[in-house]
């Protein structure tokens, strides 16, 4: 394969191409999943090949096929050139890419018990005993207890002198429970509303305890039954790491997309308020806030070595001290405005381009306590784990409903609340943060379904937060 490969880039050279790099992909994925105390689904499937990506006469051509013989690499070269050359021709501005270091590497992300060499059986009965927690009372209907497991090996090279391999292997599992009363209905989850993963091993499902949180799940889905409504209000909001995992992913990470910007995600997946001109200038949060990209961070799903365009990971900051001073860029993009690429292209499969991808947008950690935070709040609502999700395609207007809430009374928590939902204007919701918990309370989680492009690809992301207060936040019931 890597003969293969290092004689198409070769023969790319000698065409006198602007650039071109060629990238092999290989993923593995197992799925099991157990419902109401029986095995729904298990699944397993690999996919492999690669993918060519030429810059000839300032336009790009890209072509990817499965087959890796010579003639193949050669065919797959010469349609990518062909393409190149045609977008060429109506192409009315010149692609350049800003500077990358050429670079031989080669990274293997952390992992102590490979989950593919975990018997199914194992796997599976810890699935069933964590169904069993969910299904042992009544008005529990449906019980989902799930597991994830990938692994991936990328090998990439580019007419530059580069040569990367890397691997990685991601693991994560989900409980979930809907509880049913009458005509009510009531969904939780542990210990995301999907499967949370982490670029770890089996162990890190061991660490879940997905059974100890189904015993949680089931308590707080039953008391849901009878809970009153979230009051519609103005008040003091407290949001978990689970909840301002997605705020931060809808409201910050996509918003910071340098593609965005320009415009290329108009047709699809939306713009983004974060223009160039704001860059350094605008006042995106409270001084409390500071937002980073770290594609180093350990465990991360949106960590590695090197992007899929060879350049080298980093952690740079998007939002400092509440002013927005960085985005997610590609060498193309980053080319634009002056800079170099964040590192932050990354690409579904082999038979996929490349797209300005989110890595770990994570949220600095405070100084607080949660504790504090809580006791500080004469009157609000702490909100939990995302149920429903709306934001416009700027990046601004967003309504965000989660599976539950608490009242927050003189310092205390309270009853709990139903069908609760928080809406608000990302920069105007930011900038009314009051209280950041400490980096005790800092917790990463992985989301495995973040979607662009067109076609779409889902991508896996991370974002890392401690729970955080925000003040004047309209909150209401939700069905």
């Amino acid at each position: 394969m890597k003969e293969a490969l290092r004689n198409g880039i070769k023969y790319l050279k000698s065409k006198e191409v602007d650039y071109a790099d060629i990238r092999f992909v290989r993923r593995s994925h197992e799925s099991l999943v157990v419902k109401n105390n029986e095995v729904e689904n298990i699944a397993s499937k690999t996919d492999e090949g690669f993918s060519v990506r030429i810059l000839k006469r300032g336009s790009w051509g890209f072509s990817s096929c499965a087959d890796l013989s010579k003639n193949n690499v050669e065919k797959t070269a010469q349609r990518a050139m062909a393409i190149a050359e045609a977008t060429a021709t109506i192409n009315k501005t010149k692609i350049y890419l800003a500077p990358v270091e050429a670079v031989k590497a080669s990274f293997k992300s952390r992992c102590e018990t490979d989950p593919f060499e975990v018997p199914i059986h194992k796997k599976l009965d810890y699935l069933m005993s964590a169904s069993q927690a969910l299904k042992s009372h009544q008005n529990i209907k449906t019980a989902v207890a799930a597991l994830d497991f990938y692994r991936t090996y990328k090998f990439f090279l580019s007419t530059e002198g580069s040569e990367i391999e890397q691997e990685f292997i991601e693991s994560g599992g989900y409980v979930e429970a809907i509880a049913v009363s009458g005509d009510e209905v009531q969904r939780r989850s542990y210990p995301m509303a999907h499967s949370d993963i982490a670029q770890r091993g089996y162990e890190y499902i061991t660490e879940l305890d997905l059974v100890g949180g189904a015993e949680g799940v089931k308590k707080e889905a039953v008391s849901l039954l009878h809970a009153k409504e979230c009051p519609s209000k103005i008040t003091t909001v407290i949001l978990d790491t689970t909840q301002l995992a997605l705020q931060i992913h809808e409201s910050c990470g996509h918003a910071a997309e340098l593609d965005r910007a320009f415009g290329d995600e108009v047709s699809f997946a939306g713009a983004t308020f974060l223009s160039s001109d704001k860059l350094g200038k605008f006042r995106y949060g409270s001084k409390l806030i500071n937002i980073t990209a770290d594609a180093t961070c350990e465990g991360g799903v949106g960590t590695f070595a090197f992007d899929d365009e060879g350049v080298v990971a980093q952690k740079i900051p998007i939002i400092k001290d509440g002013i927005f001073v960085g985005y997610l860029s590609s060498r193309e993009a980053a080319h634009k405005i002056g800079g170099r690429s964040s590192g932050a292209m990354r690409a579904s499969s082999w038979s996929a381009l490349p797209l300005i991808r989110m890595t770990n947008i994570n949220l600095e950690p405070g100084e607080s306590s949660l504790e504090e935070l809580i006791s500080d709040t004469k009157d609000g609502i702490l909100l939990a784990t995302n149920k429903t999700w709306s934001i416009d395609d700027m990046r601004l207007n967003f309504q965000f409903g989660t599976e539950i809430g608490w009242e927050i009374k003189n310092g205390k928590i309270g009853d709990v609340l139903k069908n609760p939902f928080y809406t608000g204007i990302t920069p105007d919701f930011w900038a009314s943060c009051s209280g950041i918990a400490n980096s005790k309370y800092w917790k990463l989680h992985g989301i495995p379904n973040c979607g662009k492009g067109e076609p779409g690809q889902v991508m896996h992301v991370g974002h890392g937060a401690s729970p955080a207060r925000f003040e004047n936040v309209q909150v209401g019931k939700k069905r």
